[in-house]
């Protein structure tokens, strides 16, 4: 009689241990967080947990191919799965994630306030810079620019700032950005981001994307725009560069040692412009694999495109941003036009500011004409 009580106690136990055990099991399971918790970019103003792409129009591609591209290469029993060690986006800066033209890049009125406006530098100023500043004041008027301003915007940058540290530079534009946008109301420049596309940044981080930007802004200016804003990394920025040197460096730099006392600083010196296939170049030497999505806004990024979306192991695509609204922002309908009939014949998806995107800076931010 004693062995039949003690076989039913431990049967007994052995059901509730089972039972606490399933309970404990579907407790954890319904309350773990999930693999990519990301929090939102600092400077996205609408945030809707139901709805990531809450500031996408229900009509447009984009809300309806990301999503569906998201769950098949998420998906592990699918054969477009890709691991999130290959999940990598890059996204242009200038005219896709932020104000382009306004009427000019940021970056050139950069340069034009460091030349021109600066107190502490404009007497300092050469020749050739002063030239160029007077370029690029013609640009803000007529928006026409010199065939050459690139490169010597680009170098105009590096020289006007030679000395400075990238932590310098990086504090220098942050404080010129913290002025009251031209031509809109309620908004200063550093928060000239498109609200849509941010949303887009935070969507993919938290499916596991490593998120790059390559820029064709210098890259230490990018890092200015970016830091504080988006939620990725400075080491994830890639934009044109500089040529950097050891403030004591006397001799080439595979013979210098690096003292105690040097700062790392730009040394004049303008070294590539990150456009068009060297965008391409600065991928394949940074990141060291192919990204599977890629989003840009002109001619200068249909080289990243094409390397994306061509000869790729993994389903990729490509989405480009078309400045088609006049009346939310400074837009080019020629532009747009043109690349939405590139995106027709190469197969990309083109993103109309205009019928895509519910808000572009937020619904207090007004462009005035």
């Amino acid at each position: 009689m004693s062995m039949k009580r003690n076989n039913n106690f431990w049967k007994w136990t052995s059901v509730v241990l089972a039972v606490a055990l399933v309970a404990v099991c579907c407790f954890c399971f319904l309350n773990k967080k999930p693999l990519h918790t990301v929090a939102s970019s600092p400077i996205l103003k609408y945030v809707d947990a139901n709805d990531p792409l809450s500031l996408w129009t229900n009509d447009s591609k984009l809300k309806s191919e990301l999503p569906d591209y998201i769950k098949r290469i998420t998906d592990k029993n699918s054969k477009d799965f890709i691991p999130v060690k290959d999940r990598v986006a890059v996204f242009d800066f200038d005219g896709t994630l932020f104000c382009e033209t306004n009427p000019i890049y940021l970056d050139h009125r950069v340069a034009y306030h460091r030349i021109v406006e600066d107190e502490t530098y404009k007497d300092k100023a050469s020749a050739y810079e002063k030239e160029v500043a007077a370029k690029i004041k013609v640009y803000m008027e007529t928006g026409k620019a010199d065939d050459n301003m690139p490169i010597e915007h680009g170098t105009c940058v590096a020289s006007s700032f030679k000395g400075m540290t990238p932590e310098e530079i990086i504090a220098y534009v942050k404080d010129y950005t913290n002025q009251d946008e031209p031509h809109y109301t309620n908004m200063k420049t550093k928060d000239a981001y498109y609200q849509p596309m941010v949303q887009v940044v935070d969507y993919l981080n938290r499916n596991g994307f490593t998120v790059y930007v390559v820029s064709g802004t210098d890259r230490f200016l990018t890092r200015a725009y970016v830091d504080g804003a988006l939620n990725i990394p400075l080491r994830q920025v890639i934009g044109s560069d500089d040529i950097l040197k050891a403030s004591n460096e006397d001799k080439e730099g595979f013979e210098y040692q690096l003292k105690t006392d040097d700062r790392v600083v730009l040394d004049g010196e303008f070294q590539i412009k990150n456009v068009k296939m060297n965008k391409v170049k600065l991928i394949e030497r940074e990141i060291g694999q192919k990204p599977v999505l890629a989003f840009g806004n002109t001619s200068g990024d249909y080289s990243m495109a094409t390397f994306t979306t061509s000869n790729n192991k993994y389903l990729s695509k490509a989405f480009m941003v078309c400045c088609d609204d006049l009346e939310r922002e400074n837009g080019n309908l020629q532009k747009a036009e043109d690349m939405q009939k590139h995106c027709a014949e190469v197969g990309w998806t083109p993103i109309s500011m205009k019928n895509d995107f519910v808000t572009i800076y937020g619904e207090n931010v007004k462009y005035q004409k």
